[in-house]
């Protein structure tokens, strides 16, 4: 494990513990299936799974589903009828040199290089994708590679995510509305929703508004509260605080392309989130809470 993943598993572990939470840590496990094309994430002894990374050869890689930490309900929604194109979690450029990445899912725009699986069991379990993204004559524009990390502590979801992508050609990621991590969460007409951002912004308010986090809450099919999931930008990352893109649907994610980034050919632009899913009421101080611990913990 690298140094810097290693201090972070520990100071995790530590702040579990002051907080009482230590002993309440999951032993996750990982189960991949080649013919399926998918890396499955298991509590150990479960039947199961609660989150499946959908890594398909020629489609680009994606977390769906994701079940509730308390079991009730799904956390992600594949491809609804209002944005065919939004696959649970995902990661997308709208403008990459002009070309559409964000819309565009298929063998004409991916195609994967590796998928695999890295620590098995434990507290914390790790999985990484790998594809690169096309020009429309077949050749790789960049390569990026999608690094997973999961633990359960206290009923609740860490999710973090190292993306890299390697500039095969010089490349400008073109500012625009939307870029990079997305999350569907289920929506319908006349669902209970709410989003709310780290400077107490709102739900149409936090479209496009600079923020260090969001936390979108939805009543998902089975529950009779809201199912959350926070995205916590890092001070690292570039233009962070991110704008984030809040849609009329209730899809979100911090947009990279907020400003324009260029990445010369050989370089590699990286990039960190965390993502925390849980249950039932926003603790707007808990939520404060928790990002600054990956501030503190991803150094």
């Amino acid at each position: 494990m690298p140094k810097h993943l290693a201090n972070s598993y520990y100071l995790i572990a530590f702040a579990a513990l002051a907080s009482g939470q230590a002993s309440r840590s999951t032993i996750l496990q990982l189960k991949q299936d080649d013919k399926a094309e998918t890396i499955s994430v298991y509590r150990a002894g479960g039947k199961e799974p609660i989150l499946t990374q959908n890594a398909i050869k020629d489609v680009r890689p994606y977390l769906h589903p994701m079940v509730a930490p308390d079991g009730k309900g799904l956390l992600t929604q594949y491809r609804p009828s209002h944005h065919l194109h939004q696959t649970g979690i995902y990661w997308g450029f709208k403008l990459v040199n002009g070309r559409e990445f964000f819309m565009k899912w298929q063998a004409d725009h991916y195609r994967r290089v590796s998928a695999k699986a890295i620590t098995l069991k434990g507290p914390r379990v790790r999985w990484q994708t790998v594809y690169d993204m096309l020009e429309e004559d077949g050749s790789t524009v960049m390569t990026e590679t999608q690094t997973w990390t999961m633990e359960e502590v206290g009923g609740r979801y860490l999710l973090d995510l190292e993306w890299t992508g390697e500039a095969k050609a010089n490349v400008k990621l073109g500012q625009i509305y939307v870029g990079g991590l997305f999350v569907r969460m289920p929506w319908h007409e006349g669902v209970a929703a709410e989003a709310v951002n780290s400077v107490g912004q709102r739900d149409s308010e936090a479209e496009a508004q600079r923020a260090a986090w969001v936390d979108m809450g939805i009543q998902v099919d089975g529950r009779d509260d809201l199912a959350h999931v926070a995205i916590f930008d890092h001070p690292d990352n570039p233009n962070f605080p991110a704008t984030w893109r809040v849609d009329q649907q209730f899809g979100f994610g911090p947009n990279l392309e907020g400003r324009e980034i260029n990445i010369e050919k050989g370089n590699a632009l990286a990039v960190r989130y965390r993502l925390v899913a849980y249950t039932g009421k926003f603790d707007r101080a808990q939520v404060m809470q928790g990002w600054k611990e990956f501030v503190r913990e991803v150094r």
